[in-house]
C-alpha cells in the first residue's frame, strides 16, 4: 500500500512490493493472481474498514440529514487517522480499476451493501435531497471533502472537530432541497 500510494500503480513493481513485504516475489502470486487483483483487494480491505467505522455507531433511526452529517464526519475522521489510506483510495478511485468498480456500483450491479448509496437514494426519493442523479449528488457532497482532505494532509488546513462540523454542514447545504 505504501509503495503504491507513494509511486502510483505503475511505479510499484511486484518485485518491490514483495521486497517491502519481506517475501519472495513468487509468494505474492500464491495469494494474488496478478497485480490488478492485489490492487483491488487492498482497496476492498480499506473499503471494509471504512464501512465498519461507519456502521459502528451509525444512527439508522435518525433523519437523513443527521445520518449524512454523521457519515461525512466519520469519513473525514477515518482519513485523518489513516492518511495513507486516503492517498491509496484516491489513486484507486481515479484509476481504471476504480472507475469500473464505481460504474458497477452506480449502475446498481450486485455487490456489497452500500449505506452511502442507500442514504442518497432515500434522500432523493423522500424529496429531502435535490432532484439530481445520485452520481451528481455524490460529487457535490464528497468532492469538497476530497479537496479538503488533500489540503489537510499537506498542512493547508487543520481539520479539528469544529471545522469537521462546518464542512459537513456545507456539504449538506450543497445537496439538500
Amino acid at each position: 500500500m505504501e509503495l503504491i500510494a507513494e509511486r502510483g500503480f505503475h511505479g510499484a513493481p511486484m518485485a518491490e512490493i514483495a521486497d517491502k513485504a519481506s517475501v519472495a516475489a513468487g509468494t505474492i502470486y500464491r495469494y494474488f493472481e496478478n497485480k490488478e487483483t492485489l490492487i483491488n483487494e487492498i482497496y476492498r480491505e480499506m473499503e471494509d474498514e471504512i464501512r465498519s467505522a461507519l456502521l459502528k455507531d451509525y444512527p439508522v433511526d435518525l433523519p437523513i440529514r443527521e445520518r449524512f452529517l454523521f457519515m461525512v464526519g466519520e469519513i473525514i475522521r477515518y482519513f485523518i487517522r489513516n492518511p495513507l489510506h486516503f492517498r491509496y483510495m484516491e489513486q484507486h478511485y481515479n484509476s481504471p480499476y476504480g472507475i469500473l468498480m464505481r460504474r458497477n456500483r452506480l449502475m446498481g450491479k450486485p455487490g456489497r451493501e452500500d449505506i452511502v448509496m442507500e442514504l442518497f437514494e432515500d434522500g432523493v426519493l423522500s424529496l429531502i435531497m435535490k432532484d439530481l442523479p445520485v452520481v451528481v449528488l455524490l460529487s457535490l457532497a464528497f468532492g469538497p471533502i476530497i479537496s479538503v482532505m488533500r489540503d489537510h494532509i499537506i498542512g493547508l488546513v487543520t481539520l479539528d472537530e469544529p471545522m469537521i462540523g462546518r464542512i459537513s454542514e456545507a456539504c449538506w447545504d450543497a445537496i439538500k432541497r
